[in-house]
């Protein structure tokens, strides 16, 4: 039992604020709040609360100046941001690299993947490190398939994963020894080191630690330690965060411990870690401490929130002032093994917190007759515009002006002297001028011609901002198959009980539960929270019967560590839980889930420990749907959690009043209903007896709870909020245009591809689908324009609707209610016959024909053709690419076709030289995925229709439609009134040309007066006798990819951005072939040379790489396919960035450690081409260097381009070096293999491949510049979490 006698704090020192709880001795409990940075006051803002509360509970003085006495503390918990800041603001420790020679560069490219595709400028978080040592060693992993020849010198040890590696150099320690004395001589004391395989065969790097510390470094993070898990780039980050803030926070809990008598050693101190466990103060180190704030919370509410008597799930809600997170839990935490943060990816167990949203904080913005709420954020500084400050008009902003916030009840801590209210006077004027901004732009625009009033815009940017925060929601939870709307919503954060009911009622939950610590619920958490020690290994067996002997010994190892580090921190084996974890995957896949075997116990079928299969079975078809009963489960990862429960409980239940509510007073706040008067209560004054009935307002101390009209809110037998939530008023919409509600269906229309997106990655069951994640879903209207598109691929933009609108003219009455069309035809609006597109259309009894369409884009690995993957580099036809679909019914009347679909994807077999497809179940799985995709977009729209009817949506797809028709014109007439300005012309043009001479011309005439333009694309190429073709839709998806980039800012991407262009494209060109020409490399290479001739006209930047560098190898064993980065074009005010994919591709690297144990090869370097950038007052970015030795024959194939034709410069800027692909063959000869061929590889040879770098921009001894067409864009809160991970890997294919 706690000793009750004693002081019990815990804190959460966040960014803005520091959270402190306190049980105080006889069980009292104290909470405050505080700034933490003052230093006009204290030094640090813990220690400061911890005083005042002694102070004013034990009546003694306890001086600033001196350190506290401990004797009346019996524990001190913590959760602490200074880890996440240092990361977030790049204020950790020097620190160097070393890593294993040819890879300096590795975490300079990482996936090679750029964050936002549409930003020109790439901007990407720097490198934690400021130095990099290229240490001379090499280990590779032993293949029995190997045909190298035998060297009977080469070492050989066995990995703890069981692999056999082979030391192919032995490490050079005394070259290694004078680089380290180098290093220390300019004064870092901090190492990461990260080397090949290190995860399984760790001795290179401990021998590195050792020389390190014996030099005098002070820290060194070898990865093998820190996270000893196989992908050598998401460890080398690992390492490299360790390495950089475990310092920072070693240096901080020393300044924390001299605040205290005798340096906190005999007092219990623990912090809270990202997963969700405390720890103590020793062990605290870099990587494990970036969610330390965030887990406390998520703790705080499992244990108060979710009831394992009544086990329904809970959806943890936090808006504070700068940002939103969101989670789940249901029973048992939810962890994810690699999560990004800053740009970081973190490989080590941590809560799935989202941040989804800049919070109360999140800047409202009217573009182009849309309501915009973020992501720009406001900050703490200088806050909004209430703060008087000078800020923006933010979401509380919004609060204030409806009345929903009381600046009465808040400190009087505002304004320059940080002495004043909050200020509504400066909220209102500021919504005064933007609601005569809106009113103005809505002048003459169809509708209903009423004005806006105040509350009317303010109520709309908070119906905007609630949908923006229900779509991650929704996604988090559907993501993994459940119903978002069987979920109680827990909110918590200082902002959160504002935008509760209304977060629930759209998300379809019935109840919010708001503790009564809700403002402070992560320090509340911390008090709650167990200790945790986990342990855990590398693996690399199947688990199979032969391997159960193996995982028992191992499991029973790592739990006695587990057990034995949690004795020694005072638990008796009693309070003392383990768990085990195997993370499992299907052979041949990525998707690897850590399953415990808790529920499942063990059997004559399985290890001793439990039936781990099973649970990996059973969570599987949870989560996907579907399961592989043919193909092993693998063992990666082997881990044990081990728990030390403090059963410490800190809930008094409260007394019945006896009497009602007292009401504090009553004001006035704006609803959907207009203005209502709304009780206002304490609660402090409520006790269990209460029920209050909305409108109302319930205040605390560090939060504002609104009960809204047809909510009911009940106060528990604990004193915390729980809320009863109703239907609400239903609005009556029409089908005239309403700027809030366009801006609200935009966010449906995007949630609805979206879910089908989740929908088919779920049962999927292909790598490309379901882990590379190369698909997109999309909803279009009846007339077959784009309406939404998820996720925005660029290559496939704007390209399906072109697909839609040819089935509805070419098959016309032939469209029938329970059909199901496939597609994959150049000239039925397809890119490359491997995207294979599927439509349904659907109808309702009130009309003839399809109301609209849902179609699903996915990329099959193989349907067939001349080569494997059906990527040939030498095609000349399209027969000989693989399967064809015009106009194909893949499900007729409610059946699906299997028998037919199998036929026409094995027919290109009956070609000579040519196959069916190779892989037929996975393109039948796929296809049905595709299908219960399309199905799920059909249910969600037909809700739509039923909520609002078919009138009202099929206008609001119009509207949508119409309003980024605006946003393209407005940047059009901007641009015009400019090159006008410059130039005295409303005419730009172009040229650019393949490596085979074939030109891309573009001339544009602009119509100022309308916003409008023609692309004029006669006198590019004819039609080419090889792939380089490019369909039709491929140059619209371009061109759609270069409006929006100039655009500079989120816009609905639909049919709408086409509107004001006309496109001119002669018949029999490069640009629209014949039906029978061989399109892949138009894909893939011509895409991007349309990108780079649009952006030349408009001199918006200087060329990128211009090319996807597609190489593929194989033999009859494996196949491998991967596109290759290069350098990124510089612009007006930036340098392009090296290493990383641009325009229309922006597909992940495989990891170098996961190519090599699956594939005969052997990665000799990967690092930039230093100088392949063009020169220029901006440079451009430099591509790099691949090289690859071959283990056995294969064939290997290049598709690649700017190998002749270098990536231009403009404004004076050189252009970058063209690329370059070479073969090094066994015998020392060396051929230059040109941009495309396909050649036999003997074991022993080594391609090595030379991207090209991007232009430079500007003359850099000239001044001027010509600014590009493009607004700056600046998200202010960090993206972190599942949902986040997902639409980056989603947009990076």
């Amino acid at each position: 039992m706690a000793d009750l006698q004693k002081f019990q704090f815990a804190i959460d020192r966040g960014g803005t604020f520091t959270d402190v709880f306190t049980r105080c001795p006889g069980g009292k409990v104290r909470v405050i709040k505080l700034l933490s940075e003052d230093p006009a006051n204290y030094k640090d803002a813990p220690t400061e609360g911890i005083r005042r509360i002694l102070e004013e509970e034990t009546g003694c003085t306890y001086p600033r100046d001196r350190p506290l006495d401990t004797k009346q503390i019996e524990w001190i918990r913590m959760g602490t941001t200074v880890a996440t800041n240092a990361l977030l603001e790049r204020k950790g420790e020097r620190i160097a690299l070393l890593i294993t020679k040819g890879f300096r560069d590795l975490l300079h490219i990482g996936n090679q993947a750029r964050p936002k595709i549409f930003d020109l400028e790439i901007q990407m978080p720097e490198v934690l490190y400021e130095e990099v040592i290229e240490v001379e060693e090499r280990v590779v992993l032993h293949q029995e398939g190997c045909q190298l020849p035998k060297d009977p010198s080469l070492r050989t040890f066995i990995g703890s994963t069981g692999d056999t590696m082979e030391v192919r150099e032995p490490i050079n320690l005394e070259k290694l020894k004078i680089l380290l004395q180098g290093v220390l001589s300019r004064g870092i004391r901090s190492l990461a080191v990260v080397l090949m395989h290190s995860y399984t065969w760790s001795s290179h790097e401990h021998q590195i630690g050792d020389l390190a510390r014996s030099l005098g470094f002070t820290h060194v993070s070898l990865s093998s330690d820190v996270m000893p898990m196989i992908r050598m780039v998401p460890r080398g980050y690992t390492a490299c965060a360790d390495a950089y803030l475990t310092p920072c926070i070693q240096r901080y809990l020393d300044g924390f411990r001299s605040g205290f008598k005798n340096q906190l050693k005999d007092l219990q101190v623990l912090f809270m870690r990202s997963d969700g466990g405390l720890t103590p103060m020793s062990s605290f180190s870099g990587s494990r401490a970036i969610l330390s704030g965030p887990a406390g919370g998520v703790v705080g509410y499992a244990i108060t929130t979710y009831q394992p008597e009544n086990p329904q799930p809970v959806i943890g809600f936090d808006m504070g002032g700068t940002s939103t997170d969101v989670s789940r839990y249901a029973g048992e935490y939810e962890h994810v093994f690699e999560a990004t943060t800053a740009g970081i990816s973190i490989q080590a167990p941590q809560l799935d917190v989202n941040t989804v949203a800049a919070g109360g904080g999140s800047m409202l913005f009217f573009r182009s007759g849309l309501f915009v709420v973020g992501p720009e954020s406001a900050g703490a500084h200088p806050g909004p515009a209430c703060y008087r400050k000078g800020g923006p008009l933010t979401v509380t902003d919004a609060n204030l002006c409806l009345g929903r916030l009381l600046p009465d009840y808040f400190p009087r801590i505002f304004g320059a002297s940080e002495d004043q209210p909050l200020s509504q006077e400066d909220t209102l004027r500021m919504f005064k001028e933007l609601t005569l901004e809106i009113n103005q732009f809505q002048y003459g625009r169809p509708g209903d011609g009423t004005s806006l009033s105040v509350e009317e815009v303010a109520m709309g940017f908070i119906r905007v901002a609630n949908e923006a925060m229900c779509r991650p929601i929704r996604s988090l939870t559907q993501a993994k198959g459940h119903d978002t709307s069987r979920h109680v919503l827990a909110c918590f954060g200082g902002a959160g009980g504002q935008h509760a009911c209304a977060i629930a009622r759209s998300l379809g939950m019935k109840t919010v539960f708001i503790h009564k610590h809700g403002g402070i619920l992560s320090a509340f958490g911390i008090a709650l929270a167990d200790v945790v020690h986990e342990a855990q290994e590398p693996c690399s067996v199947t688990y199979s019967k032969d391997s159960f002997p193996l995982l028992e010994e191992r499991i029973t190892a790592l739990d006695s560590q587990c057990i034995e580090a949690l004795k020694q921190q005072g638990f008796h084996r009693s309070q003392i839980d383990t768990e085990p974890f195997l993370h499992l995957r299907y052979e041949r896949t990525d998707c690897a889930l850590m399953c415990s075997a808790r529920g499942y116990p063990a059997n004559s079928d399985s290890c001793h420990v439990g039936d781990f299969k099973e649970a990996f079975t059973a969570r599987y078809m949870k989560e996907f749907g579907f399961t592989i009963p043919s193909r092993n489960i693998v063992v990666d990862d082997i881990r044990v959690r081990g728990t030390g429960s403090t059963g410490i409980r800190c809930e008094t239940r409260i007394k019945p009043s006896g009497r009602p509510a007292r009401v504090e007073t009553v004001t006035k706040c704006y609803f959907e209903e207009g203005n209502m008067n709304t009780n206002v209560y304490l609660l402090e004054d409520l006790s269990c007896d209460h029920t209050i009935t909305g409108p109302a307002i319930i205040i605390d101390k560090n939060s504002t709870v609104l009960v809204d009209p047809d909510c009911t809110a009940s106060i528990t037998e604990y004193g915390d909020i729980q809320i009863s939530v109703g239907s609400g008023k239903q609005q009556t919409i029409g089908p005239e245009l309403d700027t809030i509600q366009l801006s609200i269906f935009s966010h449906r229309f995007m949630s609805i591809a979206e879910q089908m997106g989740r929908i088919l990655q779920r049962t999927a069951i292909s790598t490309n689908i379901k882990e590379r994640l190369d698909f997109s879903c999309a909803l279009f209207g009846p007339d077959g324009g784009l309406v939404s598109n998820a996720p925005h691929i660029p290559v496939h933009l704007g390209a399906m609707q072109e697909t839609i609108k040819f089935q509805i003219k070419n098959l016309q009455d032939d469209l029938k209610e329970g059909d199901v069309i496939l597609s994959n035809h150049p000239c039925a609006g397809g890119s490359h016959l491997p995207d294979l597109t599927v439509i349904t259309p659907v109808f309702r009894v009130e009309a003839p024909r399809p109301v609209f369409f849902v179609a699903s884009r996915g990329h099959h690995a193989d349907i067939g053709g001349i080569t494997p993957g059906s990527m040939p580099p030498h095609s000349k036809s399209l027969k000989e690419e693989g399967a064809v679909f015009t106009s194909f019914k893949l499900v007729k009347g409610g059946t699906f076709q299997e028998e037919a679909v199998t036929e026409a994807l094995m027919a290109p077999g009956l070609i000579p030289g040519s196959s069916g497809t190779r892989n037929l179940q996975d393109n039948l799985s796929d296809l049905r995925a595709q299908v219960a995709a399309n199905k799920k977009g059909i249910q969600l729209v037909n809700e739509l229709i039923e909520f609002y009817s078919l009138e009202v949506v099929q206008a609001y797809m119009a509207h949508i439609q119409a309003n980024a028709e605006v946003a393209v014109r407005e940047m059009l007439r901007d641009f015009a009134e400019r090159w006008e300005q410059q130039t005295g012309a409303l005419e730009v043009e172009s040229v650019d040309y393949m490596d085979d001479g074939s030109p891309i011309k573009l001339k544009v005439k602009i119509n100022k007066a309308e916003g409008s333009a023609v692309f004029d694309f006669t006198d590019s190429g004819y039609e080419v006798f090889g792939n380089c073709n490019a369909p039709r839709a491929i140059t619209l998806s371009a061109l759609i990819y270069c409006l929006r980039c100039m655009v500079g800012q989120d816009i609905p991407l639909n049919q709408g951005c086409l509107l004001p262009i006309q496109v001119v494209i002669p018949k029999g060109s490069i640009l629209d072939p014949s039906p029978d020409a061989a399109v892949v490399g138009g894909n893939v290479l011509t895409s991007q040379r349309i990108v780079d001739v649009i952006f030349k006209a408009f001199q918006v930047c200087a060329a990128s790489q211009g090319c996807m560098n597609n190489v593929t190898f194989g033999n009859q064993n494996v196949g491998y396919y991967e596109t290759v980065a290069g350098g990124a074009g510089a612009g007006p005010h930036w340098d392009g960035r090296s290493g990383v994919h641009s325009h229309m591709t922006n597909t992940r690297i495989t990891d170098p450690e996961i190519l090599e144990k699956r594939y005969p090869v052997v990665l000799k370097c990967f690092q930039l081409r230093p100088g392949s950038g063009g020169q220029g007052k901006f440079c451009g970015g430099d591509g790099v260097i691949r090289e690859l030795l071959f283990r056995e024959h294969v064939i290997l194939s290049v598709l690649t381009e700017r190998r002749v034709f270098q990536p231009y410069g403009i404004q004076g800027g050189s252009p970058g070096a063209p690329g370059l692909n070479l073969l090094h063959r066994s015998e020392g000869k060396t051929i230059n293999l040109g941009g495309k061929t396909s050649i036999s590889l003997e074991p022993g040879d080594i391609f090595t491949l030379h991207t090209p770098g991007g232009g430079g921009y500007g003359d850099h001894k000239a001044g001027a510049d010509i600014p590009a067409p493009m607004k700056s864009q600046s998200h202010s809160f960090a993206e972190r979490g599942s949902v986040y991970d997902y639409r980056m890997a989603q947009e990076n294919v």
